[in-house]
């Protein structure tokens, strides 16, 4: 059974913890699943062994995270439509009081990051996440991993490279953001399409997240032109009892939109040189549990 102190040592870890876990997956159930399991190793382990517990706890975290991401990944299964990532309320707050550590983690956690690390392997999102977001040595991302570091380089390298290729950029500044989002809500709520026409980049995307249990776009809608009179169409129709208040999400600003008093969808945009360069809706039930807490 394990101490009051063992206990304090776990939960001073947690948000870390659960930081890597949910980087690694992408869900907050599964991220908190793991860090559970990670807490059981902790609570059964002979501590006497364990020289630096931070370490041990990442270490067997991402062990935890990588075996329930090829589970998945095994199971082959099969999403209906666009997918993206369960919305993850970030509020770096005092915990890390250096500004660029707080816009490298709020990067790393960002939906368009997050997308693009579907597609590695187990292993390199392990590698990249430690890395990228976390800033651990390559020899002690090779110990907790247990393979050569040589091999940990080429595949933070591999990792890096196919991220960077295909990311989207955007700007982080969260006044901007803040600033779009608020202007675009206005005018959708106003019906004013010639106010949010001009908004929205030329090549804007919008990518719904529904999970086939909710009304969204079953494909990425592509042009300001097809993106604008979505949105003005979708706001003219309404939802019943709604309101709307922002949250940081994934590092960022954005709207959560209830129905109700209960969560309806997740709205969220990336800017860049002024302009609204991709839209997030996350409207799939089973990812806005956690919020009706929020």
């Amino acid at each position: 059974m394990a101490t009051d102190t063992e206990t304090d040592v776990f939960e001073a870890h947690r948000p870390v913890l659960l930081g890597v876990a949910y980087r690694m997956l992408g869900r907050v159930a599964d991220a908190e699943d793991v860090v559970q399991e990670a807490w059981l190793r902790w609570s059964a382990a002979d501590r006497s062994e364990v020289r630096e517990p931070r370490a041990y706890l990442v270490r067997v975290t991402t062990r935890l995270a990588i075996d329930r991401l090829r589970q998945v990944k095994a199971r082959g299964e099969t999403y209906v439509g666009p997918w993206l990532p369960e919305p993850y309320v970030t509020d770096f707050g005092d915990t890390v009081p250096d500004t660029a550590e707080q816009a490298v983690l709020a990067d790393s956690v960002s939906l368009a990051v997050l997308v693009v690390m579907e597609s590695l392997s187990p292993l390199e999102r392990a590698v990249f996440v430690l890395r990228e977001a976390f800033g651990y040595p390559y020899a002690d991302i090779a110990a907790m991993l247990d393979r050569a570091e040589p091999a940990v380089r080429q595949l933070a390298g591999r990792a890096r490279r196919h991220v960077d290729e295909r990311r989207p950029r955007y700007d982080v500044d969260p006044v901007r953001r803040r600033d779009l989002t608020e202007r675009f809500l206005a005018a959708a709520g106003g019906g004013d399409l010639e106010a949010l026409m001009a908004l929205l980049a030329p090549d804007v995307r919008l990518v719904g997240d529904s999970g086939g249990k909710s009304k969204a776009p079953l494909r990425v809608l592509e042009s300001a032109d097809h993106v604008g009179r979505f949105i003005a169409g979708v706001a003219g129709k309404g939802l019943p009892d709604l309101t709307w208040r922002f949250l940081e999400i994934n590092g960022g600003p954005a709207v959560l939109v209830l129905s109700g008093g209960k969560p309806d969808s997740v709205f969220q945009v990336d800017v860049l040189d002024g302009r609204i360069q991709s839209v997030y809706i996350i409207r799939n039930p089973d990812k806005l549990h956690a919020l009706s807490a929020v």
